[in-house]
């Protein structure tokens, strides 16, 4: 369950990323609801970190949180905000998950 957990605390770090990304898109009121989900995001996921590192190795729980929030905030920046996708980016993306899933897997 704190893997599963962990995993969505790091979608929601995602989503406190992107909201920041779309806020400083935006002007007046629409950035204020962005800032706003950003706050929401952000509290949720360090909540949900907090949470797994009582039960998780932290620097495992903390890297693998972190992993997801880079992740997902360069697919995020490829396919929504339309950042470059080179081969060297991709590259070393792959290279982070690999790493996640070592993380994972050696965490007792």
């Amino acid at each position: 369950m704190n893997w599963f957990l962990l995993i969505i605390a790091g979608l929601f770090e995602v989503g406190f990323a992107s909201c920041l990304g779309k806020a400083k898109e935006s002007t007046g009121a629409t950035a204020s609801y962005w800032y706003f989900g950003f706050l929401v995001c952000l509290v949720i996921s360090m909540l949900l970190l907090v949470k797994v590192s009582r039960d998780l190795p932290i620097g495992t729980a903390y890297a693998v949180w972190t992993g997801i929030g880079a992740v997902g905030t360069v697919l995020m920046g490829i396919f929504v905000f339309k950042e470059p996708a080179d081969f060297w980016r991709l590259f070393f993306l792959t290279t982070l998950i690999a790493s996640i899933v070592g993380l994972k897997l050696s965490a007792n």
